[in-house]
């Protein structure tokens, strides 16, 4: 009971320590956040709390080679017409006795089940490392990619803060002009609407920036306070960014180091003990016993009542036992349990295909997708540049009023537009490719 309530008090303090653990202050840097969202993820608590029942299993089954070995002992009381223990006479009379016992049984030979058993628990445990593994990449890379949504929205904020700044520039000169009477009054309220728009804009990316802001700290599984904020990394895109390998290429190196293909692989190989452990039901059990006992009675034999350890000498007995069970006819037990275990080592195996053509399709839509942004990116660097030039001859030809407002209008959405194309275009190009690094087995760095 002690040892009960001590492992409530254990487990108490753990869950405790999970709810009641300290923030790390702001603001956090990539890796920081990767680590605070390993550290305080459930799910990931709760696989690594399943590799130590894992731990335990196999414990147990290395154990089941050993003997087993116990001890008892009894003691009472009998009245009225008894036989004595001791003298095996009748008697009629009060009898207080004593027994003491030892016993210990050793599995000789199972069908191999004893050894089948304790693969197939190392097996599992085994898998279990590679789940934990898959577990921590699954949750580093949605860090990463609501990481990278902060940043976005972060600059997002900044293309529609310099979009707000430069229509009121637009609308205080025009306010100037229009009370001139150099400019007719229509171009002013164009200017207007302009700036409201603007204005919506920046509200709009504003609330998006709060919002990833949100999911980053809830998958940090944090408090989300106003002040959360994250260090922009180094981007560096350059023209060795994008992998060079084709996507069979980084299949084929992903399959032999991914966690969730090595999983399957041990849940088939977990399967295949599984099949010979209900093999085993089959065949014969051998089993060795052996046994002690004595006891000692409080009444006399004859006129004299021997000492306690002269009774125990006197009345000890030892055994050995050799036990053979044979199967003969299990009810189709044996026989069910032996197609259920088959059943599973092939819905192992349809797991293990699956998993693959799951990785081998993940990585060809992951490549298209970094060859479809780099091209995208690339695009959009001239389309920019072109962009910029048209809009700096627009402010040259409204400054010498060769084009009214709505013109300058469209040539400025045009650029902020080309702006945030550029800017979506790199981010999603760059978590692209960090993804493929992943899939080769690369550290994930945004640097």
């Amino acid at each position: 009971m002690k040892k009960y309530i001590w492992s409530l008090f254990l487990a108490s303090g753990f869950i405790f320590q999970i709810q009641a653990q300290d923030v790390p202050a702001g603001p956090y840097d990539l890796q920081t956040a990767v680590d605070i969202a390993l550290e305080n993820n459930l799910t990931l608590k709760r696989s690594e709390l399943n590799q130590l029942s894992n731990e335990a299993t196999v414990m147990q089954n290395k154990g089941a080679r050993y003997p087993t070995l116990s001890t008892g002992a009894s003691t009472g009381y009998r009245w009225g017409r008894s036989i004595n223990p001791v003298t095996n006479l009748f008697e009629t009379a009060r009898i207080g006795n004593i027994n003491l016992s030892a016993n210990s049984n050793v599995t000789l030979f199972a069908g191999s089940r004893v050894t089948n058993t304790l693969n197939q628990s190392q097996t599992n445990l085994e898998a279990g490392l590679y789940n934990i593994e898959a577990t921590r990449n699954n949750i580093t890379l949605n860090i990463i990619n609501l990481f990278v949504n902060v940043v976005f929205n972060r600059e997002q904020v900044n293309i529609a803060e310099s979009q707000l700044a430069t229509s009121k520039e637009q609308l205080d000169r025009t306010k100037k002009l229009v009370e001139a009477g150099s400019l007719p009054l229509s171009d002013q309220l164009d200017l207007q609407s302009q700036n409201a728009t603007n204005e919506l804009e920046v509200i709009n990316a504003r609330n998006n920036l709060r919002i990833s802001k949100l999911n980053l700290a809830q998958a940090m599984q944090i408090p989300f306070t106003e002040d959360f904020q994250v260090i922009e990394p180094e981007f560096v895109i350059n023209e060795n960014l994008m992998a060079t390998e084709n996507p069979e290429v980084i299949y084929n190196t992903a399959v032999e180091i991914m966690p969730e293909i090595k999983l399957a692989q041990s849940n088939v190989e977990s399967a295949e003990y599984g099949v010979k452990v209900a093999k085993g039901a089959f065949l014969p059990t051998l089993g060795l016993g052996a046994n002690l006992f004595s006891n000692y009675v409080d009444q006399a034999f004859g006129t004299e009542r021997p000492p306690f350890g002269k009774q125990i000498e006197n009345n000890l007995s030892q055994s050995v036992n050799l036990n053979l069970s044979i199967p003969i006819f299990s009810q189709f037990n044996n026989k069910a349990t032996v197609q259920r275990a088959r059943v599973q080592k092939q819905i192992s195996e349809v797991a293990e295909i699956e998993a693959k053509n799951t990785l081998r399709q993940d990585i060809e839509t992951a490549y298209n997708s970094a060859l479809s942004a780099q091209q995208s990116y690339e695009a959009n660097l001239i389309r920019l540049e072109a962009v910029q030039e048209s809009f700096r001859i627009a402010q040259q030809r409204l400054d010498a009023g060769a084009i009214n407002s709505v013109d300058f209008q469209v040539a400025q959405n045009n650029l902020f537009n080309t702006q945030a194309d550029l800017l979506n275009a790199k981010y999603t190009y760059i978590f692209r490719v960090k993804v493929l690094d992943f899939y080769l087995g690369n550290p994930i760095n945004l640097n």
